[in-house]
């Protein structure tokens, strides 16, 4: 299933095959009807028995199973979270994390000498370029009003949570052009209540826009405001220390816009577009071009005069061989 999740906080979900495959620079097709000042701002895709932990702007985290989400065609507005899981007025959906099941052991195996959470971890960052990783285990009490992820500074918010194994390498990219990878290990275990450390050093104006679990293989894509991305090498961005200034990740001018994401692909990877007017463009990612760290890419798809790219998916080779779509191409 797509589950979709618009700025207004309205989730749905819809099957896979509902959205077919396009060329690069299509016009994409309609998705989630929008209300004035709506759009749909993110996606993912997960099984209708998997858990999905809820983690909002003010680093509290809510459980749900992805089958309690309304499934309706792909022009439906869904239902609003607040319908679905008990936020208060003043949270807002941040990042949403998908299980097969809630762990329950607090188990630990030892990996060259290191000593890591069997269950796992979930690798926390917020827009201001803060880094925490709590075990897996911390969040396997579901709580009707939901429990503390991470405390987070006043002014700042929770952008990303992603599952991670302690072993991984941390991939961040910024709004502004920049990014860093360095190691999982750079973060230490730390309790819920925790703050976190510094994730990036960041420029005056600039923010995190994405996080991604990275091996030495992936490509990474980034797309910008105004349609346009390209892929990169993983090993072009050389590995760092935590805190970091990081490097160049795309050259961001008027042409192609700020960077709205980017994303860990591979050349079976496809990637779903999103726009703030509710378009939403299947593309295989392998079709899009590769090219260095400083360049600034090729059009994506088209965008009309007062819209522009609000995020992006990937869609994992193994989610795509359950799309009875087969890839028809559309011009």
């Amino acid at each position: 299933m797509v589950i979709t999740l618009s700025h207004s906080q309205y989730l749905k979900r819809t099957p896979l095959s509902t959205y077919r495959q396009q060329a690069r620079g299509g016009k994409g097709r309609l998705g989630m009807k929008t209300r004035e000042a709506d759009f749909v701002e993110g996606l993912f895709v997960a099984s209708t028995h998997s858990y999905i932990l809820v983690y909002t702007d003010t680093g509290r985290v809510h459980w749900l199973k992805a089958y309690e989400i309304p499934d309706v065609a792909a022009a439906g507005r869904g239902k609003h979270i607040l319908n679905l899981v008990n936020l208060t007025q003043r949270e807002k959906v941040a990042s949403l994390v998908t299980l097969k099941e809630l762990p329950d052991d607090r188990k630990e195996i030892e990996v060259n000498g290191e000593t890591y959470a069997a269950e796992g971890y979930v690798t926390l960052v917020t827009r201001k370029g803060v880094i925490k990783k709590t075990r897996l285990a911390n969040f396997s009490n579901p709580m009707a009003r939901g429990i503390i992820a991470m405390n987070v500074d006043e002014g700042d918010e929770l952008i990303g949570a992603k599952q991670t194994t302690g072993q991984d390498t941390i991939f961040l990219a910024t709004h502004e052009g920049m990014a860093i990878r360095f190691l999982e290990s750079d973060v230490r275990d730390m309790g819920r209540q925790a703050r976190g450390v510094r994730a990036m050093g960041l420029g005056k104006d600039d923010y995190i826009v994405g996080m991604e679990v990275v091996g030495e293989k992936e490509l990474i894509l980034s797309v910008t405001e105004k349609g346009y991305g390209k892929r990169t090498p993983i090993t072009q961005y050389r590995l760092q220390s935590r805190a970091g200034k990081g490097v160049i990740n795309v050259k961001t001018t008027a042409r192609n816009g700020k960077i709205v994401s980017s994303l860990s692909v591979t050349e079976d990877s496809e990637v779903m577009l999103l726009t703030q007017q509710g378009k939403i463009a299947r593309l295989d990612s392998a079709k899009i071009r590769a090219s260095g760290r400083s360049s600034q890419g090729v059009r994506l798809i088209n965008l009309g005069e007062e819209d522009q790219l609000a995020a992006a998916c990937l869609i994992r080779a193994e989610d795509s061989e359950e799309d009875d779509a087969q890839g028809v191409l559309i011009q």
